[in-house]
């Protein structure tokens, strides 16, 4: 895959807890799709999107790759794909994550879409934070338009689940629409389901604008959204579980389900 140095995604992401007791919520979301090889490019595309400086919407290298990361992002993604044995080094990175507003960013999950020469999705990079300032990633091989990978859960991310059961990640490469679904498993029963669907947009000046006067709370939603939803949660009784110390590995492997 190609395309345009940047693009965007607009949609929702629905989130649903299944124990103790049911809960779901449904916000709007906007994602930026950027080629990590072409940053002087999408700087370019748009008067309202910098790249590693400051603008109303922009993208900071330094977001990503977790603290103290020495490596250029291309030789970061590279590496963390080949814990997977994926090598797209003839071929194409592509980032979705959510945009710098302003001064501020924070990005509960960021898929990092390797493609090889050809142009075939082979490889992904689960890219997690948590409010605590923590990072890790879960990294899998791609083998089908849609693919289903499992991974021992291993990164704290919410106060109301333990560390305990695994991931299930439902992916499909990102074409007409963004569809990610990452569902919590533990004890053979689904614990938690978060759900991306986004459709794309050109990165226009305009469709920035909109985006701003839409959404203007943009990151700042997504953390306001976290921490009200855990309070809903907390006043209804869900156990608060400490955070435990963050894994010794910056990654996770994630196997495919035939």
């Amino acid at each position: 895959m190609t395309g345009a140095a940047l693009r965007l995604w607009t949609g929702f992401t629905l989130h649903k807890r299944f124990v103790p007791f049911e809960r779901a919520f449904k916000y709007g979301l906007a994602l930026i799709d950027i080629d990590i090889d072409r940053l002087d490019e999408a700087a370019r595309m748009s008067p309202l999107f910098a790249v590693n400086k400051p603008g109303l919407f922009s993208f900071h290298e330094k977001d990503h790759g977790g603290t103290g990361r020495t490596k250029s992002l291309r030789d970061w993604a590279d590496g963390m794909l080949a814990r997977a044995g994926v090598n797209v080094r003839a071929g194409t990175i592509r980032l979705v994550t959510f945009p710098r507003h302003f001064f501020y960013k924070f990005a509960p999950i960021s898929l990092w879409y390797g493609y090889d020469a050809a142009g075939t999705l082979r490889g992904i990079i689960y890219e997690v934070n948590n409010t605590f300032g923590e990072h890790h990633c879960y990294v899998a091989k791609v083998g089908a338009p849609r693919d289903v990978h499992v991974a021992e859960k291993a990164f704290h991310v919410s106060p109301f689940f333990d560390v305990n059961g695994e991931y299930r990640f439902t992916l499909r490469a990102p074409e007409a629409t963004l569809d990610v679904v990452v569902e919590n498993v533990a004890g053979g029963a689904r614990q938690h389901l978060a759900n991306i669907k986004a459709r794309p947009l050109a990165a226009t000046g305009g469709n920035f604008l909109r985006l701003a006067l839409h959404n203007p709370m943009s990151s700042f939603g997504v953390v306001f959204a976290i921490h009200w939803q855990a309070l809903r949660l907390w006043l209804r009784g869900a156990r608060y579980h400490r955070r435990p110390p963050a894994p010794a590995q910056p990654a996770t492997l994630a196997a495919r389900v035939a």
